[in-house]
């Protein structure tokens, strides 16, 4: 009768367990924890790198951590070869259906605490998985690389059409990431550390030439860094610079003439002001506020302050300008082209300094502003990725090491999907 009862719970477990390739010899139930004896179903040997052989070096007994069951910790217990890879030129301890290569938890274990990293803190996995922090932190950056090591033909890096490049500062002292992201699918495809031209250019030589040729257009911002390096690896890809920074240095230009006016202004006691404290007061905010959003209120209070200097009703209206370059989507390059020589040389002949400065820049980088406003590109998918990795670091309450945060961002906003063992 005991045989009878052994065989009958190896059974069950082998369907509850459902491992592929795996087969359920016995089970324990011992204090606490549950063990689970088994071995794998194919006769021959793998190595991680793919090799296969029917010898082996030696054998040993080791346990991996399962997912629990009623409570109770469920050990997976086998025995284990080592062999002689050809391919590898090493002694190395084969593969196994259960877990991933020098893991000591299986991957159902794995990829439910993957799923729950996604999503909430690690501290508060490892307390209710009942595992160390540290690794929740290991089997984070264990998926990462095995996602971002696929073969060939789930490579992250292939099909890349349209990308856009941004930084994000992670920790003080510029301390920086470098992030890429497809436009097409939205998922960041690469994060390197730092914000340098080797930082970038890392990503260009993983992907290849033959990659290269395939890209089309790429955001930014204007820094002189990632262009140098882009020109140098996509010469035929068209550079767009992103409108949000192009519309914030003129909001920076104007909030400079708004700021120099007001200091001026309230030097003149005895002048009469036809704008009161109230309305200087909201003016910053007025001056920064879409025309189009704008309410009566608000257009008389700009009237009366254009109307004590008209410096500033003409910044206004140059900010407004160059804002109308990317309301209409129908206009054709060479319209485009016109459209801008039009207003820096309105910019240069105003006499306003912060709005030269600007029409200088936007000379130096014209092919950049039109390629955007051509292709309707711009950074902000970037910008909301970096928001998405403000809430990350949050959530762990700050990463001190770049490496970590690396992982998670890919887990995060990679695309990459852990299986759920339970499927509701």
């Amino acid at each position: 009768m005991r045989g009878v009862a052994h065989v009958r719970v190896s059974t069950v477990f082998n369907r509850v367990l459902a491992l592929e390739g795996t087969q359920v010899v016995s089970v324990d139930v011992s204090g606490t924890d549950v063990v689970v004896v088994v071995r794998r179903r194919a006769r021959l040997y793998r190595c991680p790198c793919g090799w296969a052989t029917a010898a082996r070096y030696d054998l040993s007994r080791r346990r991996w951590r399962h997912l629990d069951v009623a409570g109770r910790k469920l050990w997976l217990e086998a025995d284990i070869a080592r062999i002689d890879c050809h391919a590898c030129e090493q002694v190395r301890t084969e593969e196994v259906p259960w877990a991933r290569p020098s893991a000591r938890y299986s991957r159902d274990f794995e990829d439910q605490v993957a799923w729950l990293a996604q999503r909430m803190d690690k501290s508060a996995i490892a307390a209710l998985m009942r595992c160390a922090w540290r690794s929740v932190d290991g089997i984070v950056k264990r998926l990462v690389a095995e996602h971002l090591n696929a073969d060939e033909d789930m490579d992250r890096l292939n099909g890349l059409i349209r990308i856009g490049v941004d930084e994000i500062s992670y920790k003080r002292g510029h301390k920086y990431l470098t992030v890429i992201a497809d436009h097409d699918t939205g998922r960041v495809v690469w994060v390197a550390e730092g914000r340098s031209l080797a930082a970038f250019g890392t990503f260009f030589a993983a992907l290849g030439p033959q990659r290269c040729a395939q890209i089309t257009a790429i955001t930014m911002d204007m820094s002189p860094t990632y262009r140098a390096v882009a020109q140098f690896w996509l010469p035929r890809a068209r550079i767009c610079f992103d409108p949000f920074h192009i519309i914030k240095d003129a909001n920076h230009a104007l909030n400079t003439v708004f700021a120099a006016i007001r200091a001026a202004l309230s030097k003149r006691p005895h002048t009469t002001k036809a704008a009161s404290r109230t309305d200087w007061r909201r003016a910053r905010f007025i001056l920064r506020r879409a025309s189009e959003n704008l309410t009566d209120e608000h257009r008389a209070i700009l009237k009366r302050l254009t109307q004590e200097d008209l410096t500033l009703a003409r910044a206004w209206e140059l900010k407004e300008g160059l804002r109308d370059l990317y309301k209409n989507k129908t206009r054709t390059p060479e319209h485009l082209h016109t459209y801008l020589h039009t207003w820096c040389e309105a910019a240069t002949s105003s006499g306003i300094k912060a709005f030269i400065t600007l029409a200088r820049r936007i000379r130096e980088h014209l092919s950049g502003i039109i390629a955007a406003v051509e292709l309707g590109l711009s950074n902000s998918r970037l910008e909301g990725i970096n928001s998405k990795i403000r809430v990350i670091q949050r959530r762990g309450y700050g990463h001190p090491h770049p490496d970590t945060l690396i992982a998670m961002i890919h887990l995060c906003l990679g695309g990459i999907t852990p299986k759920l063992p339970i499927q509701t």
